[in-house]
């Protein structure tokens, strides 16, 4: 296993605590992934993406990525918190924030705390009413990410959407 060390005031090296890599993390997701700088070309840029926004999340979260026609993304909110297993969604208020931004696409995504990937029946259900809701406003959903331990599920790449 792997120890990150940062360099002391005094100019010793001691291992990173866990608060200083998440920071650090969270500085260079910011510079890294600035809004209309960033098009989502692949699925493997998506889940780079994914993996640094929902990776430290105890609770399940779900986010959706708002993209303009050129999958550029206009932003990304977490719109649902919820609980160790299980976050409400509701249609609604994910239209009506793909409305906000004036977004012609999105990618929806969150995670299992659990680690595990593969997605529920509730994940089945959620994506077809979203696909379903959004659609009614002209915005297409490119795809649904399931983040976990490992890659991370994506419904597209599997023909779920």
């Amino acid at each position: 296993m792997s120890v990150l060390m940062i360099q002391e005031a005094c100019g010793n090296y001691a291992p990173a605590p866990p608060e200083t890599i998440a920071a650090e993390a969270r500085r260079l997701r910011e510079s890294r992934w600035l809004p209309q700088q960033v098009s989502f070309s692949t699925i493997d840029a998506v889940r780079d993406y994914l993996d640094i926004q929902l990776a430290e999340s105890a609770r399940e979260v779900f986010c959706v990525l708002f993209l303009d026609s050129q999958h550029r993304l206009i932003a990304c909110e977490e719109l649902f918190q919820g609980t160790l297993d299980a976050a409400a969604v509701y249609p609604r208020e994910v239209v009506k924030a793909a409305l906000k931004h004036n977004a012609g696409a999105v990618i929806l995504a969150h995670n299992h705390p659990s680690g595990v990937t593969e997605p529920s029946a509730a994940d089945r259900h959620i994506t077809k009413k979203l696909v379903e809701a959004l659609g009614l406003v002209d915005c297409r959903v490119l795809d649904h990410f399931i983040v976990g331990h490992g890659r991370a599920y994506s419904f597209a790449e599997h023909r779920l959407l």
